[in-house]
């Protein structure tokens, strides 16, 4: 352990003095050739270094949310000056998260500035370029503005934060917006879906090929135990929703998230913001956890939202599918879409829905060209549902 510790810092040392006064060139990390990925790391003094990384191969494991997808970590090789090395290659185009193990000590690359969170979690992301990932780039001009938004909440009894995404040219007209509602899933927050789903790029992108409506896009912290995301305020006391049960109301309202939602959150965009009030002008979809969120809200509030969205999730088996849907059914629609693939772990959840759906004759959207429960696939959902809302 003392020798990790002290690989680590002479490490960190090291980097801070050639950034200072000279020494080894700045390593090239990561070097993207067409569809080969190179990471590039110096420690001369580590015994081992892995690289874990969303574009290398998977294995299945078992997880306590069932069987899932994940990337093997490979051993990168030391070469000439301390510097470790490993290329991977014909990558698909994609955006990647990837970090690197130095002597069992996860870390950051220091040579890439691109760092993102999950949950608790920091990795560098790279994008290899290509027809799939070029709505996760960077608009060329028409960028809309990502704004962090506290607003108070006395379903909560205190502030909360929520990221809000405006469109290209909002604020010099007097033009008014629909508005989609996207939420995370469980152990996200409200900067999941701008860093980790690229949320602005992808608007900006359908937006300014007009592919899609300008449009506003709430993305609440649904988290029922977080005020805000957890590198801003710690979580609230308190006991988790994820020890309770899973076919409760409580749950599948995440506590006080939903009355949050209709009660706190729409009022106050609606009354800071220059959209449209009315249910044509709302939309609301969520992934996992936040599709469970989409489900109990929508049954119990059907006059809010015209169109409804539902990725990698369904009904749970102790749910009354027809029941919930009924009402839905009864005040109206425009779209009901359903985003989830056969090796999603939300598959039968989603099975179940679709069932429902067809037995009521509910007209409906299903998109299942995605893989698993994983944000590679929530970005080509959101990719595929937005040009759907608002027409």
């Amino acid at each position: 352990m003392k020798k990790t510790v002290l690989t680590i810092i002479s490490l960190i040392f090291a980097t801070s003095i050639f950034a200072q006064f000279g020494g080894p060139p700045r390593l090239v990390s990561p070097e993207i050739d067409g569809n080969n990925v190179t990471i590039r790391i110096r420690a001369p003094k580590a015994i081992k270094v892995e690289l874990n990384g969303a574009f290398l191969p998977v294995q299945e494991v078992e997880t306590p949310m069932g069987r899932m997808s994940r990337p093997m970590p490979v051993e990168m090789k030391e070469g000439d000056d301390g510097v470790w090395e490993y290329t991977a290659k014909d990558v698909v185009p994609d955006f990647y998260t990837y970090t690197i193990s130095v002597d069992g000590v996860s870390m950051l690359d220091p040579n890439n500035l691109k760092v993102l969170r999950n949950g608790q979690n920091m990795s560098n992301y790279l994008i290899v370029p290509g027809e799939k990932s070029e709505l996760y780039l960077e608009a060329e001009d028409q960028k809309g503005t990502l704004l962090k938004v506290w607003y108070p909440s006395p379903a909560f009894g205190a502030n909360r934060r929520m990221y809000v995404y405006t469109p290209y040219g909002y604020g010099e007209t007097n033009k008014k917006y629909p508005v989609l509602y996207l939420q995370h899933g469980g152990g996200g927050d409200e900067d999941a879906w701008s860093s980790l789903g690229r949320a602005r790029q992808i608007m900006d992108n359908l937006i300014a090929q007009g592919k899609a409506e300008p449009m506003i896009v709430v993305m609440p912290n649904a988290s029922p135990n977080q005020l805000a995301s957890p590198d801003v305020l710690e979580p609230i006391p308190g006991p988790s929703l994820f020890g309770q049960d899973m076919e409760s109301d409580e749950f599948h309202a995440g506590g006080a998230y939903t009355k949050s939602l209709v009660e706190d959150i729409i009022p106050y965009v609606e009354s800071h913001f220059d959209v449209i009030a009315k249910k044509e002008g709302r939309a609301i979809a969520g992934l996992s956890m936040g599709g469970i969120y989409t489900l109990y809200t929508t049954a119990r509030h059907p006059e809010l939202f015209d169109y409804i969205g539902v990725l990698s999730m369904g009904f749970t088996p102790g749910r009354d599918a027809k029941a919930e849907l009924t009402p839905i059914k009864d005040a109206g629609y425009e779209l009901y879409w359903v985003g989830c693939g056969e090796t999603d772990m939300a598959y039968d959840n989603a099975e179940r829905l679709l069932k429902a759906l067809d037995e009521l004759n509910m007209e409906h959207t299903y998109f299942d060209k995605v893989g698993g429960h994983t944000w590679d696939t929530w970005r080509v959902c959101l990719k595929e549902m937005a040009p759907l809302l608002f027409k």
